[in-house]
């Protein structure tokens, strides 16, 4: 058996646990964040696809984020990001027309 994750392993496990984050003000949205990144898997049916491309730059925004500088527009983006990511992961499974809603 392997040894529990700290701050979660898996795809949408740690989409889910970032997703936290960013329900948070944003000023404090950042703070421990990247944690969710350490076993953060992309699955190998989602290599070479869009979703590996959102999660990748989902990474980088979260890991290269200065705290205390544009935090509030910072956090709108990885919201968005977050928002494609779930979208492309839908539509990727099947579902026609998946959307994130009118208050997303």
């Amino acid at each position: 058996m392997a040894a529990k994750s700290e701050f979660g392993r898996g795809f949408i496990v740690n989409l889910m646990l970032l997703s936290r984050h960013f329900g948070l003000p944003p000023e404090r949205a950042f703070i421990g964040a990247a944690d969710h990144l350490n076993d953060f898997i992309v699955p190998e049916q989602f290599r070479g696809t869009e979703i590996e491309e959102l999660a990748e730059r989902l990474r980088k925004m979260v890991i290269w984020h200065q705290p205390g500088i544009m935090d509030k527009e910072d956090a709108a983006d990885v919201r968005r990001l977050l928002n494609r990511i779930a979208v492309a992961i839908d539509t990727e499974l099947g579902i026609p027309n998946p959307d994130t809603g009118k208050y997303d």
